[in-house]
C-alpha cells in the first residue's frame, strides 16, 4: 500500500444531518477498510425508510472533497460530484436509496488521473472521468442490498484498484495542503504559505488535484471548521467568533457562510 500524506488527521469533513422529514429520511457514514482511509474519508447511505409524502431537497454544503454517487436501485445511473465552492440543492423523489463515497481533497485526481477543475462545481457522469469504476458499480450492486455488503464490495474494489495504481504527490503541494489544513484556513496564501510555489504554480496544483484555487479551498476549510464547532448562541452574536476565522466582520462571516450553506448561520445551527 502506497504511503500518502494523513489529511484524514488534518481535517474532518461535515455534512450536515438530515432536517426535512427526518424521520423517514436517513443518512450514514461509514468508514472504509484501515487500509483505504488515507484515500476515501468515508461510504455514506441516503435513504427513505419509507414513501415521502412530497419530493425531497437535499442540501449538500461545500467541504472540498470529491464524490462518486448511485441510486441504488439503479446503480448504472452513476455519477461523480467535484469540488464545489458553494452549496448544492438536489430535488429527489418522494423514494430514494442513494450510496456514495466521499475521497479526501487530492485523492479522486491521484487515482483517477484526472484534472479535477474538469468536474468542479457540478456533477458528471461517471463514465467520462473514471468508466472501469462506472462498470463496476453497474455490475456489482442491486436495490435492497445490505450497507455491510455494499462496504465489503466497494472495499474489495477499491483495496484492488489502489494496489494497482501508482500513487505519485509533489511534496510541495502536500506542504501547502498540510498548512492550510493545520491553520484551518486561517491564512494569508500569498504571505503564508512557504512551500516553494510560485503563485502561478500553487494555483495550478491546486486546480489539478482539488479543483479551485489555494484561497477558495482555504475559505471551505474556514466554513467547514466552524460546522464543526457548532457555535453557541453567544459566540454567534460575538464579533470574536469571527476574527478568530479570519472574517472582516460579522456580515463577511454570514455572507460567506450562507454561500457555502444555504442558510445563514443561526438557522444552520437552530437558533
Amino acid at each position: 500500500m502506497h504511503k500518502v500524506p494523513d489529511i484524514r488527521g488534518l481535517y474532518v469533513p461535515v455534512q450536515p444531518t438530515v432536517k426535512q422529514s427526518a424521520e423517514r429520511v436517513t443518512y450514514q457514514e461509514f468508514l472504509p477498510d484501515r487500509a483505504l482511509q488515507g484515500f476515501i474519508y468515508c461510504y455514506w447511505q441516503l435513504r427513505t425508510t419509507e414513501p415521502l409524502d412530497e419530493p425531497f431537497i437535499y442540501r449538500v454544503v461545500a467541504d472540498g472533497c470529491i464524490d462518486i454517487f448511485f441510486e441504488l436501485n439503479n446503480p448504472s445511473e452513476n455519477f461523480v460530484m467535484g469540488f464545489c465552492k458553494r452549496y448544492n440543492e438536489f430535488p429527489l423523489e418522494n423514494r430514494f436509496d442513494y450510496v456514495g463515497v466521499r475521497f479526501l481533497p487530492a485523492m479522486f485526481p491521484q487515482l483517477f488521473r484526472i484534472n479535477a477543475s474538469e468536474l468542479s462545481n457540478r456533477f458528471e457522469s461517471l463514465d467520462v472521468a473514471a468508466p472501469g469504476t462506472a462498470r463496476f458499480i453497474t455490475s456489482a450492486f442491486e436495490a435492497d442490498l445490505p450497507m455491510a455488503e455494499i462496504k465489503s464490495r466497494l472495499d474489495t474494489f477499491f483495496l484492488h484498484f489502489v494496489a494497482r495504481t501508482e500513487v505519485t504527490y509533489d511534496a510541495r503541494f502536500y506542504g501547502a495542503l498540510a498548512t492550510i489544513l493545520q491553520n484551518y484556513g486561517v491564512l494569508n496564501v500569498e504571505k503564508d504559505l512557504d512551500a516553494g510555489l510560485s503563485p502561478r504554480q500553487l494555483r495550478r496544483l491546486f486546480e489539478y488535484y482539488v479543483g479551485d484555487s489555494a484561497k477558495t479551498f482555504c475559505q471551505v476549510v474556514r466554513f467547514q471548521n466552524i460546522l464543526r464547532a457548532k457555535p453557541s448562541q453567544q459566540s454567534l452574536r460575538e464579533s470574536k467568533l469571527f476574527y478568530d476565522n479570519g472574517y472582516y466582520d460579522q456580515a463577511h462571516f454570514i455572507k460567506e457562510f450562507r454561500n457555502f450553506y444555504g442558510v445563514t448561520p443561526g438557522k444552520a445551527f437552530g437558533r
